[in-house]
C-alpha cells in the first residue's frame, strides 16, 4: 500500500519513522510519501511538493499515486476539512472531519459540548468583544486563564496573575495578537493540580487507550518563562494511575465520543485530552485533534504495534478488530532543542552537526530543519527532538542528554531538566 503523510515537523518525523516499519509498506513497490516533510523525514519517505490547503491537488496526487491511506499530522488541515474532502473521494484518511475537529479548533465549542455531555471541566465565560470580556472577569478571581478561541499554534493561552494583567492581555488578544484565533476569547477559572496528557484512538464508536505523557510548556528550567509549543515530554505519566485512568475514560473520553456521534459529528482519529488532576478528580483542560508535539515522539518510541495497521483500522472503522494497543513498559523522554530567540523571534540558519548523537540508542527527530548547500540548518523555533528509552525516567533522561551533548548546534538551546517532576518522584 502507498501511504501519504502530511506535515513536516517533529511529530511527523516520529510518525514517518514508525510508519516506515509497517507491514503495509513491506513490498518493494509500496511507498511512503510525505508532504512537505523535512530532512529527517526524507530518511524514511519520498518527499513531495504538495500544499495541504489545496484539496484538489491532494486528491489528484492520491489518485495518481494510488494512495491507500492518508495520515494528516497537524491540526490546521483537519480544521480546514481536508479529511472530509478525502473521504468524499473514497480515500481512507486518519483524522477527524471538519465538524469533529472543532474540538481543537474552537475552545468555545468544546466547552459547550462539556456542558451538554456533563464532562468535568473548568468554569468559563465566552466573550466576543473586549468590553464583554472585561465585564466577564467579574465572575472570576486571580489568576485568570484567558484563551483565544481558535488555533494559535499552542500559544493562545495566557495566565494573568492580576486583574490589570488580565485586562491588558485581553486588549492584546482582541487587538490581533493571535489573529483570527482571538476574535472570540474564553475566560476560565484557574484549576489547581497537575497536568497530564491522555491519548486514545477512536473510530467514532470504539475507543482504544493509546498512552499518556507529561510535557513541559514553559521555555525555562523549573517551568519558568513564557509558554511554548512544548520543550520536552516523557511517557508514560505514572501520576495517571489505573483508577484515575478509568475515571478519564468513563467521565471524559467516552462521553465525548458518544456525544459527538449523537450530534452527527462522529470523531475518527486520535483524541488527545489535556487534563488537570484536581482534588475533585480529573477535569478536561482542552482537546487536540491530532497527536501532540512533542508527545507523539515519546509515544512512538514506546509503541510496539504496527502503526500503519492501527491507523488504517481507525480510518476504516475497524477498531473493534483490535483488542488493545501495546506499549513498551519502558519510559521514553524527549528534549526539544530550539533556536535562540524562541518562542519569540527564533534565529534561523544556524548550522547543526548531529555527529554520533544516535550512537547510544537515542533517536533524533527533526522538528524544524532544512538543508542549505547540503548542510543541516535550523529553520524554525523548535529544531530537534532528542529522544531515548530507559528503564526509568532518569535513565531515559541521562541517555537523552548524552545525545544532546554530542550535537553541535551553537545557535540552539534546550532545557536541562525535562522529566524533573517524575524523577523527583522516582527518588
Amino acid at each position: 500500500m502507498n501511504i501519504l503523510l502530511l506535515g513536516g515537523g517533529g511529530r511527523e518525523h516520529a510518525l514517518a519513522w514508525k510508519l516506515a516499519q509497517s507491514r503495509l509498506l513491506a513490498d518493494d513497490n509500496d511507498t511512503l510519501y510525505a508532504a512537505p516533510g523535512n530532512p529527517g523525514i526524507a530518511e524514511h519517505a519520498q518527499l513531495v511538493d504538495l500544499d495541504a490547503a489545496d484539496h484538489g491537488a491532494v486528491i489528484a496526487f492520491c489518485e495518481g499515486q494510488s494512495i491507500g491511506l492518508v495520515v494528516i499530522g497537524p491540526e490546521a488541515p483537519l480544521v480546514d476539512g481536508l479529511a472530509d474532502t478525502l473521504r468524499e473521494a473514497g480515500i481512507a484518511v486518519f483524522g477527524p472531519s471538519k465538524a469533529a475537529a472543532q474540538l481543537e479548533g474552537s475552545k468555545a465549542f468544546t466547552k459547550g459540548l462539556c456542558d451538554r455531555a456533563g464532562i468535568p471541566t473548568a468554569g468559563y465565560a465566552r466573550a466576543r468583544s473586549l468590553s464583554e470580556a472585561v465585564a466577564a472577569l467579574d465572575g472570576f478571581s486571580a489568576p485568570y486563564v484567558l484563551k483565544a478561541d481558535g488555533l494559535a499554534a499552542g500559544k493562545g493561552v495566557i495566565i494573568a496573575q492580576t486583574r490589570a494583567e488580565a485586562e491588558e492581555a485581553l486588549a492584546d488578544m482582541f487587538g490581533g495578537q493571535f489573529g483570527d484565533a482571538g476574535a472570540e476569547v474564553v475566560i476560565e477559572e484557574f484549576m489547581e493540580g497537575e497536568e497530564v496528557s491522555f491519548f486514545a484512538l477512536t473510530d467514532g464508536a470504539i475507543v482504544l487507550t493509546f498512552g499518556s505523557a507529561q510535557d513541559h510548556k514553559r521555555v525555562g528550567e523549573g517551568d519558568t518563562g513564557p509558554n511554548t509549543g512544548g520543550m520536552g515530554a516523557y511517557s508514560p505519566a505514572r501520576v495517571l494511575d489505573p483508577i484515575t485512568r478509568g475515571q478519564v475514560l468513563e467521565r471524559i473520553i467516552a462521553p465525548t465520543v458518544r456525544a459527538m456521534a449523537e450530534e452527527g459529528m462522529p470523531y475518527s482519529g486520535v483524541l488527545y485530552a489535556g487534563l488537570m488532576l484536581t482534588e475533585d478528580g480529573p477535569k478536561l483542560i482542552e482537546y487536540n485533534c491530532r497527536f501532540g508535539d512533542p508527545e507523539c515522539q515519546v509515544l512512538m518510541m514506546r509503541l510496539q504495534d504496527d502503526l500503519g495497521e492501527l491507523l488504517l483500522a481507525c480510518a476504516q472503522n475497524r477498531l473493534a478488530t483490535i483488542p488493545r494497543v501495546h506499549m513498551a513498559k519502558r519510559f521514553a523522554l524527549t528534549v526539544v532543542m530550539a533556536a535562540d530567540g524562541y518562542p519569540g523571534a527564533p534565529e534561523k540558519g544556524g548550522a547543526i552537526a548531529l555527529n554520533d548523537a544516535e550512537g547510544d540508542g537515542a533517536k533524533v527527530f527533526h522538528a524544524g530543519t532544512a538543508l542549505a548547500d547540503g548542510k543541516l540548518v535550523a529553520n524554525r523555533g523548535r529544531v530537534l527532538n532528542v529522544t531515548a528509552l530507559g528503564s526509568s525516567v532518569q535513565e531515559a533522561q541521562e541517555a537523552v542528554y548524552r545525545a544532546v551533548d554530542a550535537i553541535d548546534f551553537p545557535t540552539g538551546f534546550c532545557r536541562r531538566d525535562i522529566g524533573w517532576r517524575e524523577i523527583a518522584r522516582e527518588s
